[in-house]
């Protein structure tokens, strides 16, 4: 890992992750909780960059696709949309480093409606290492932009977790097989 690489802690947050959590990906989740610490400190070590795209909503949003899909989720100003354990101990720690970044995002994709990929640029980033919830639906969607965008990109298959076994065995293929991406 160096300067020209960024890891995208996805939407890791009590509401996917936690066993009481509103969308859960329960103990699945919870297990990559160490991977993703461990990840996020080589990263800084190394002199990348830590990025935490964090899914937000307002909840009954009758505009919003997802409030048709899905119970409400990461609702502002929530448990449910604090970081999970370890990851909001080391966001804490960590918040003022100028090399962590967290923002709000509304959509799946990490990159749709935001300002990832000019931040990206501006600082030289080529290379995205994803890690996060839930890989069949926020990973493989930024995944997907990523790709289009001309990202080489990393996934860490010991920290991404989805809401079930076939997602996650689906997603790890996709990204591997039609987007390139590498699987560690």
């Amino acid at each position: 890992m160096s300067a020209n690489e960024a890891l995208l802690i996805i939407d890791y947050t009590n509401d996917f992750v936690a066993t009481d959590g509103a969308l859960t990906c329960g103990y699945p989740g919870q297990k990559i909780a160490g991977e993703i610490i461990r990840l996020a400190d080589e990263m800084l070590k190394s002199g990348g960059w830590v990025i935490l795209p964090t899914d937000v909503h307002t909840p009954n949003d009758p505009y919003h696709p997802e409030s048709k899909l899905f119970p409400p989720h990461n609702v502002r100003n929530t448990w449910g949309r604090e970081f999970y354990g370890p990851l909001d101990q080391w966001f804490k720690k960590n918040k003022n480093n100028a090399q962590v970044y967290m923002y709000d995002k509304t959509r799946y994709s990490s990159f749709a409606g935001t300002d990832l990929d000019l931040r990206l640029r501006e600082r030289g980033i080529d290379s995205l290492y994803l890690t996060g919830v839930c890989t069949d639906i926020c990973v493989l969607h930024t995944a997907v932009d990523a790709y289009n965008l001309n990202y080489q990109m990393t996934i860490h298959k010991d920290a991404v977790a989805a809401l079930t076994d076939e997602g996650q065995q689906w997603a790890l293929g996709h990204f591997e097989h039609v987007l390139g991406a590498k699987i560690k």
